[in-house]
């Protein structure tokens, strides 16, 4: 399945303690692990001065940025920003999105010591988002600006929380803004010692959480954390040491899948990231499709909704599937649960290739751990395997209910604090000093601890009813999800105090008006007789074939007409639906939901 590949078989380690919990620790030694991103870079600069790191879109092509250049320019931005006085306490705040020049700044700041706070785009570019960026200039008190393009940025650079700040941009526009070129010219400084200084300790950046439950919170990541993590996942996946790897990744630097395993996993190995400017979204994901048929990637790492549409893109092209597949070794999935019928597809492709099976595999990890914590690195038959703790990582099971377990985490790849923020800080770990994830998983096999653990669910998203009976919100979603697809882009379960269980259907137009379904929007709901009868009929079906108590049976359905809005919080910076922001702003839906006399609602 998986022979071309040198793969290293779970070893865990379990100690069942007396008050219920259950130690989990890996079997592995964790290697080597560098002092700091400067030393992988110097590393590859010296040993592939011309392999190519860093690549973006350039007309037909690609513009390339090789070891040694990046160390060059690396060095020379750094210089500026010493130049200004910026250290520890002056962050840099960055609101455009992947780019060459922005993985530039972002090494060099760490180079030498200066925080990056990379925001998402959307922060700045929607409007009504422009009260969270406001929220975060707040936190962090950045000291310079960087985007990409000035222009496009306008409305958010004219913001007060950002007024009187030095802007650099790579596109200035006649803003008046520092142009980005010239800093690639090096000025006086002491950038050996000011890089000297750089230990495990300093400060390489600062992430924002979700916001999900609370207004973000600053995740303060320490050289330490990285570098320890990439000695992690090398320990898991030999072979990404075994040859060079290659990617072709959107994923946004702003989160720490992104910005921390797919960039330092390139630059800690001497691979080649190549930046795709497209994205699984509606006129983007065609992009994606062009970038991944110009480049054969050696790990493919993407969001399972992104994987569901190249799906249908290597089955629609056999010269783009041959392309994706020629030197793929991982396909790894991350930010939910990846859906069985994808999972089936992307193996009964690879194996028309002359490659051989990929290791299609996920893990589980958070902003807070940098963010591998646990790795699936033997091969699966099925999604939904987080894996078992990486090298160097001590997991608790606190008992949940049944089969059930809180997991929480301690190792040098876990946050030590909040950005200003002592009381998030202190409820964030046990008296052991575990960070409390707050996510619950269960064993493969309760008796063979190295078949790894599941994912259960974010354990705040579970609700009772009112008979009592607890409702397993998130793993009925991706059931749902799974029955609805493709008209659903996503679905909210409702049910909280209420008798019966209901979901909030995200529409997904462009499926349901390729299958002919006729529609119409009123007071917020999207209607049409076809489409209320094809969602009803399926919802029985599943009832009927997967679910025997009230907590799995959906009782009623309603389309939302206006998508999930970012500005009114509704969605996370990642991308992710803020439930209960949403159930809250549309309760006025909810109650209809509930309403047997609502013309709008559809009765399962």
């Amino acid at each position: 399945m998986t022979d071309h590949l040198k793969l290293r078989p779970h070893k865990v380690m379990r100690d069942d303690r007396a008050d219920g919990s259950i130690l989990l620790k890996s079997g592995y030694p964790l290697g080597d692990v560098a002092r700091c991103t400067g030393d992988w870079l110097h590393h590859w600069a010296n040993l592939t001065p011309d392999a190519v790191f860093l690549a973006e879109r350039s007309g037909a092509g690609w513009r390339h940025v090789t070891f040694a250049e990046t160390l060059e320019a690396t060095r020379a931005i750094a210089s500026h920003l010493l130049a200004r006085g910026l250290g520890v306490q002056t962050p840099i705040l960055v609101l455009s999105g992947n780019g060459i020049d922005h993985g530039l700044l972002t090494l060099a700041a760490q180079y030498v010591g200066v925080p990056t706070v990379p925001v998402a785009e959307q922060y700045s570019l929607i409007p009504a988002a422009h009260a969270r960026l406001a929220y975060v200039a707040q936190l962090v008190k950045p000291a310079l600006v960087f985007t990409a393009d000035a222009k496009a940025y306008s409305a958010a650079l004219a913001l007060d929380c950002l007024k009187g700040l030095e802007v650099i941009a790579s596109d200035p526009a006649g803003s008046g803004a520092t142009s980005f070129d010239g800093l690639l010219t090096p000025v006086e400084a002491d950038v050996d010692i000011a890089h000297r200084r750089v230990g495990p300790e300093t400060v390489a950046k600062i992430l924002l959480t979700s916001g999900s439950t609370s207004d973000p919170k600053g995740v303060v990541t320490t050289q330490r954390m990285m570098c320890t993590n990439q000695a992690q996942l090398a320990a898991a996946y030999p072979f990404v040491q075994a040859r060079t790897p290659r990617m072709v990744d959107w994923l946004p630097w702003n989160h720490v899948f992104g910005g921390s395993m797919s960039f330092n996993l390139m630059l800690s190995n001497g691979g080649s990231l190549y930046i795709d400017d497209g994205k699984p979204a509606k006129g983007l994901f065609d992009r994606t499709v062009e970038n991944l048929g110009l480049v054969s990637s050696t790990i493919s790492l993407n969001v399972p909704v992104g994987f569901a549409q190249l799906v249908t893109a290597l089955r629609a092209d056999d010269a783009f599937c041959r392309t994706y597949f020629s030197d793929l070794d991982m396909i790894f999935y991350a930010g939910a649960s990846l859906p069985q019928q994808t999972w089936t597809a992307l193996e009964d492709l690879a194996k028309k290739s002359d490659r051989g099976m990929p290791l299609i595999t996920s893990g589980w990890g958070l902003t807070e751990t940098a963010p591998g914590a646990l790795l699936n690195h033997q091969p699966a038959r099925a999604a939904g395997m987080i894996g078992v703790p990486v090298a160097g990582l001590d997991a608790k099971l606190v008992p949940e209910d049944g089969s059930r377990f809180e997991i929480r985490v301690r190792g040098d790849n876990v946050l030590a604090s909040y950005l200003d923020n002592p009381a998030k800080t202190k409820a964030a770990f046990d008296e052991e000093g575990f960070f409390i994830s707050g996510d619950a998983v269960s064993f493969v096999d309760p008796t063979d601890p190295s078949r790894g653990l599941r994912f259960e669910a974010r354990i705040s998203e579970d609700f009772k009813l009112m008979t009592g009976t607890w409702v397993r919100a998130a793993a009925l979603r991706l059931d749902i999800l799974g029955c609805l697809s493709p008209l659903a882009a996503d679905v909210i379960i409702t049910g909280h105090d209420r008798e019966a269980v209901g979901v909030l259907i995200v529409p997904n137009m462009d499926a349901i008006v390729s299958d002919g379904h006729q529609v119409s929007v009123e007071d917020g709901v999207l209607s049409g007789a076809s489409l209320e009868h094809d969602i009803a009929a399926r919802l029985r079906a599943y009832s009927t074939a997967k679910t025997t108590g009230s907590a799995g049976r959906i009782t009623c359905a309603m389309c939302l007409a206006e998508p999930p809005s970012m500005g009114e919080g509704e969605i996370t910076a990642k991308g992710n639906i803020n439930f209960a922001r949403l159930l809250q702003r549309r309760s006025e839906l909810v109650t209809r939901l509930y309403d047997p006399k609502d013309s709008a609602r559809i009765s399962i």
